[in-house]
């Protein structure tokens, strides 16, 4: 698996404890943008239907289907960019 932060690669041939940090970065690790049911389009940002919604996506979790990602995907910043404009533009607090 790779950090979602950082992109380090982690050998993840154990379970991800929901406190387990990326040695590089310090992220956590058993957290939504690490899961490959991580999908930012699909309800509730995650293609698993049977989880709750968890607001934090970068925060550990205790979801019982986090499946560490085989892919990095860095973020798109542009996009979070624009985001954090607009929102200071009409007085919203960025996520």
């Amino acid at each position: 698996m790779y950090c979602h932060k950082c992109g380090h690669k982690l050998e993840a041939d154990h379970k991800i404890g929901r406190e387990e940090t990326c040695p590089e970065c310090t992220s956590y690790l058993h957290c939504c943008l690490n899961c490959r049911f991580y999908d930012p389009f699909s309800n509730h940002e995650c293609r698993e239907t049977e989880v709750e919604w968890v607001q934090d996506k970068e925060s550990g979790n205790f979801c019982d289907y986090f499946k560490p990602s085989d892919r990095f995907q860095p973020r798109n910043t542009k996009r979070d960019e624009a985001k954090k404009k607009l929102d200071d533009l009409f007085g919203k607090k960025s996520q």
